[in-house]
């Protein structure tokens, strides 16, 4: 595998997101406040949103029809976050992008750009590290630090947009971290992302992924979005769950589907189940079975996911022969099912294997 060389970026140094107001998490609302504080008029705000939202600058004085007055008061009294490139990769096989972001206190993420008939999709982390500990994900390996902010959730679609110059018309929060343990910040991500003075992404078009935990999903019900909620399930019952998902020793298997149930009941949205076949664990035709009589009277819709393959795991990817045998079972028992399509796994950007990273890890991982 050949990575590209290290492509620094240079950009405007502002004061630490830690002690300054972040703006670009700022929805229209609390800039008009923080804009009036500052003796502005409350169209300041409408034009500070765009810039950042919309035309996606990554300079405060690139905002030309904001006062220099104004923007140099921004810049020393607020924070504003742009994620700063260290390395694209680019798949040989699929054109899949996958980039690794530095973060204003030098955490390292990754997110990924993939092409669709249907359109362009990006996958963004959540959080620095991960705290749920799946034995078989890339994610979890290295802990977890701390929660994303909206900003560093959002500028990762901005950057990619700006890099690739194309439209995003997904976004899956699928990437490092998990979701729900960052709900406040991933819904105000949700909320700006799909104003419409911003991107205007129909929320549609989101799809948040969550290991299963209960009260959070409740909790998003709630707020009854039509957005896609995929439930990493990976299991046909709670024995073979506990085994591979430490998630499952509180939020038992019954529990879950019930939540699931009620997620559609609130929302409309059908539940996405991903299931990642591994080898001699939950790839064969007995747990295929089980896991349809579980789930054949939700409306539901099952992505298959051949495991994909992280060096420090020594989960087996099963053959195409037993996938098909599973897809087939669940089909007879009138369950949507798909075989999802492996994108990036030559550069470590497929399902699974994006992760937190490290300065020593990228000084001496190999090409």
């Amino acid at each position: 595998m050949t990575r590209q060389d290290e492509k620094q970026e240079v950009l405007p140094e502002y004061r630490d997101s830690c002690s300054c107001p972040d703006i670009k998490s700022m929805t229209t609302d609390e800039l008009e406040q923080l804009l009036t504080d500052m003796g502005e008029k409350r169209f300041r705000a409408g034009q500070l949103f765009r810039w950042m939202h919309q035309r996606l600058v990554k300079d405060i004085d690139e905002m030309s029809d904001l006062s220099k007055t104004l923007r140099d008061r921004l810049k020393s009294e607020t924070s504003f976050t742009v994620l700063k490139k260290l390395k694209e990769q680019v798949s040989k096989t699929d054109g899949t992008r996958k980039y690794l972001w530095e973060l204003h206190d030098g955490q390292r993420i990754e997110s990924v750009f993939m092409k669709y008939k249907h359109g362009n999709s990006v996958c963004i982390s959540s959080q620095a590290g991960c705290a749920m500990g799946c034995r078989f994900c890339a994610s979890a390996i290295g802990g977890f630090v701390r929660n994303l902010t909206p900003a560093e959730m959002l500028d990762q679609v901005y950057r990619i947009q700006d890099e690739t110059g194309e439209r995003i018309d997904n976004v899956t929060v699928m990437g490092t971290g998990e979701p729900l343990m960052n709900l406040d910040n991933t819904l105000k991500f949700i909320g700006i992302i799909n104003n419409e003075k911003g991107l205007n992404l129909s929320i549609r078009n989101i799809t948040i992924s969550t290991c299963g935990i209960i009260p959070q999903m409740i909790k998003l019900s709630s707020y009854k979005l039509p957005l896609t909620l995929a439930v990493s399930l990976h299991a046909p019952n709670d024995k073979i769950r506990k085994t591979i998902m430490p998630v499952a020793e509180k939020y038992h298997y019954d529990n879950l589907l019930k939540a699931c149930d009620d997620y559609f009941k609130t929302t409309g949205r059908r539940i996405t189940f991903e299931y990642a076949l591994m080898s001699g664990v939950n790839d064969s035709e007995e747990n295929a079975d089980e896991l349809a009589g579980k789930i054949k009277h939700l409306n539901c819709h099952v992505n298959l996911i051949n495991i994909n393959p992280v060096d420090e795991r020594d989960f087996k990817k099963t053959s195409v022969v037993n996938a098909d045998k599973f897809r087939k079972k669940l089909e007879k028992n009138l369950i949507n099912v798909t075989i999802r399509r492996v994108l990036g796994q030559d550069i470590d950007g497929a399902c699974g294997q994006l992760r937190r990273r490290f300065p020593l890890y990228e000084s001496t991982s190999k090409d």
